[in-house]
């Protein structure tokens, strides 16, 4: 049987490459605004973040994600994405 091949992404902030199923995708839509991304389809630029609580709060520490996405991402974003991590 053929071996399927698993799609990798770079997580922007620890710079690792994960499958896309470990990895949270972060959207600027065509309106400015900022949506977090479960299906992995919805239009615009996106960035890719490790599903980790540490990682989370580097990101927003450091703001890599606004620069990546050259958007201003408010904190019920950054909620969002804490509470799908903790699922």
């Amino acid at each position: 049987m053929k071996v399927r091949k698993i799609p990798l992404r770079t997580c922007v902030i620890s710079k690792e490459q994960l499958p896309k199923k470990e990895l949270l995708r972060i959207v600027r839509t065509k309106e400015g605004g900022c949506v977090v991304d479960e299906t992995g389809k919805i239009n615009g630029r996106g960035a890719y973040i490790k599903k980790d609580i540490n990682i989370l709060e580097k990101a927003k520490k450091s703001k890599i994600l606004e620069k990546r996405l050259e958007c201003n991402i408010e904190d019920s974003v950054y909620e969002e994405i804490k509470k799908i991590i903790e699922k």
